[in-house]
């Protein structure tokens, strides 16, 4: 966890960007010795929100595995996403 005082982005913007890109990880920052806000790039601000969303997806399947919901097998899937596939296929000709 790298922590910086709110002065700092104020004086050393660059600084604190350049430490966000290169270490991926966020930035907190304190103001009066308390923590305030936290920056991070935005590259690795997108993939930990594709990480939780995948997450969240993940869970809400468990959840209905778990309360005796089914989906559908790998079979019925693949002759789902055929179908989608050669629907698409056909439009564009």
């Amino acid at each position: 966890m790298l922590i910086k005082p709110s002065a700092t982005i104020r004086q050393n913007y660059n600084e604190i960007a350049d430490l966000c890109r290169t270490t991926g990880e966020p930035v907190y920052l304190t103001k009066n010795g308390e923590g305030d806000i936290v920056v991070m790039d935005i590259e690795s601000f997108v993939r930990r929100e594709k990480m939780l969303r995948l997450r969240e997806e993940l869970l809400a399947v468990e959840e209905d595995r778990a309360v005796g919901r089914l989906g559908v097998t790998p079979d019925e899937l693949e002759c789902y996403l055929g179908d989608i596939i050669s629907e698409v296929e056909y439009a564009a000709v």
